[in-house]
């Protein structure tokens, strides 16, 4: 995946030079915005938006297209989703004119304790494996999702994702990519192996490849409802097979599952107001840095200029200092440190703090008084990948929804004879005592996904996200620079090349220009090649005045924007 960005943002850099290559004459982006009135959606994979298109061209509204894109992704994109993941939306329906979150991310299971991993020996939970396994809320998010605002059954949303499990899709070039990247993790597990390795190997690009298993699961969750995965034959099946690798992850476990609606919190930058949602998930993060960088004139600075990502990068290290510092279960994590997160006049301290000729080392978390802060611990690295989905309808409701195994074939793991691949979220907890992440029975982990949306006048200006583990928050801050400072379409927003700040040092994508690099290097950045990935955006805007409906798909992965 990473060679084929470098080739399309190379590719970008040459239209910048010879911008009347393109028809219409646009030095910043690869493809054109996608247009229509009566609908849109935007999907990481081809055949989850040609599915979620045809919803909307039946009648259906955008909360049934992207349930049903959803289910098709967790079939075509087996690398980065499926049922057994975690899943979050926000959902802006029309009929009321409110905002609605959900969090349908899983929990720990009973048996999940510090003590249990101390019997085991181990200082730190396993990546992928067993011990990884968190309950699965991908399930219970769709059956929510189209409770609460569809108009379309789960039987009927199910029937697309159904048909390409059982009779085969012609496997996408960056997907197949993707697989072939993790052929030794998936032959360690005999299972894994017979279902996603046919022939002893990863699929190749336009290779047709069928799940009969997932084919069958699905079918009987279209037939008995979220129940199947959670109480009936889906259910015992998991169980079962984590009892015979001696994980954690019973059956009760998945009884006691449940999706929650939650308010999304949000700030305003620049006279807009942006949504994210709130603990477990970094949402707040993303809020913090654009609170930071809503004091810089980032515009008089020049886009990615080195002047201008200066101020992001250093903006994030703040913001990712206290989200390591705080963020965890909403029980855990104290409400009066998402409250500072959120405040203009703690960001206005932090800036303060930014030198604009010297890139800091490392910033100090937030403090809460005279509570200490908690040692990050073995807080992980977030590098997974996800799939990211949005859809609005010509009655103005929108949907941003996330979901997501984690890491390439989340743990590894297929259980039973379900065809259904485990997530490894589990692994994101954290086992420093007193931590708010720290693991604990029925809590749910510290989260990366993060689906977003924009308000303007009280209605969905933009619909957006970006994947990639802890690419996901400064994602959003530059798509929403690129959007709101830069003036960029939703094509471009996305398209614009990106940086990704780790630990290591700071990683750019090729097309940013030697100066820029020069002089990130002489303010101290450490720059570093590019590794794992940079996320992939799809977007959507919204005309305040003629309600036209603009899509934008990224790239950096095989999917692609269609609207009516």
């Amino acid at each position: 995946m990473r060679f084929s960005a470098t080739a399309v943002l190379s590719a970008a850099v040459v239209m910048q030079q010879f911008p009347g290559d393109r028809p219409a004459g646009n030095p910043h982006g690869t493809r054109s915005v996608v247009m229509g009135r009566n609908g849109v959606i935007a999907t990481s994979q081809p055949l989850a938006t040609a599915a979620g298109l045809r919803v909307l061209q039946s009648g259906g509204n955008a909360i049934d297209a992207a349930v049903t894109a959803a289910a098709v992704l967790s079939v075509v994109e087996p690398t980065m989703n499926g049922p057994g993941g975690d899943l979050f939306a926000i959902v802006y329906d029309a009929k009321t004119k409110t905002v609605h979150g959900l969090n349908a991310s899983g929990r720990a299971p009973a048996a999940a304790t510090l003590q249990e991993f101390t019997r085991r020996g181990l200082q730190h939970i396993p990546i992928r494996g067993e011990l990884s396994v968190s309950v699965p809320g991908v399930v219970d998010g769709w059956n929510e999702l189209l409770t609460k605002h569809g108009t379309r059954t789960l039987a009927q949303a199910l029937e697309p994702a159904i048909k390409y499990a059982r009779d085969g899709y012609a496997v996408s070039e960056i997907i197949a990519g993707q697989w072939k990247e993790v052929e030794n993790l998936l032959s360690h597990d005999p299972t894994a192996a017979a279902v996603f390795l046919p022939g002893g190997k990863a699929p190749a690009p336009g290779d047709v490849f069928r799940n009969p298993a997932l084919a069958a699961s699905l079918e009987l969750i279209a037939k008995e409802g979220r129940d199947a995965f959670y109480k009936g034959a889906i259910a015992k099946a998991i169980a079962e097979d984590m009892e015979r690798r001696h994980g954690l992850l019973a059956l009760n476990d998945l009884a006691a599952h449940h999706a929650d609606w939650v308010d999304p919190i949000s700030t305003t930058y620049r006279g807009y107001q942006v949504l994210e949602l709130p603990p477990n998930t970094q949402g707040v993060t993303a809020l913090e840095m654009l609170n930071i960088l809503e004091g810089f004139d980032l515009k008089s600075l020049g886009h990615n200029s080195a002047a201008y990502l200066h101020a992001l990068v250093e903006a994030k290290k703040i913001a990712f200092a206290d989200r390591d510092a705080w963020i965890g279960d909403p029980s855990s994590t104290p409400a009066k440190a998402v409250e500072r997160m959120l405040s203009k006049e703690y960001a206005a301290e932090r800036r303060r703090e930014i030198a604009p000729d010297h890139a800091a080392a490392s910033y100090k978390a937030l403090g809460l008084d005279g509570r200490s802060t908690p040692d990050g611990g073995d807080h992980p690295m977030a590098m997974g990948d996800t799939v990211y989905l949005t859809a609005a309808d010509a009655e103005g409701n929108a949907v941003s929804l996330i979901q997501s195994l984690y890491e390439t074939f989340g743990s590894g793991i297929v259980a039973g004879d379900t065809g259904i691949v485990l997530h490894d979220r589990g692994s994101l907890f954290s086992l420093t005592p007193g931590h708010p992440n720290q693991l604990a029975p029925g809590k749910r982990p510290f989260h990366t996904l993060v689906p977003a949306m924009v308000m303007k006048d009280g209605a969905p200006w933009v619909s957006f996200g970006v994947m990639g583990g802890d690419m996901q928050a400064q994602g959003h801050a530059q798509v929403l620079a690129n959007l709101i400072d830069f003036g960029m379409n939703i094509q471009d927003a996305g398209e614009a090349p990106r940086f990704r700040h780790t630990r290591d040092g700071l990683a750019l994508e090729s097309a940013f220009s030697a100066e820029a690099r020069a002089g990130l290097a002489s303010r101290g950045h450490h720059l570093i090649a590019g590794k794992g990935v940079w996320g992939g955006f799809q977007g959507i805007m919204i005309d305040p005045k003629t309600h036209v409906l603009m899509a934008g798909s990224d790239p950096r992965k095989d999917g692609m924007a269609a609207g009516w």
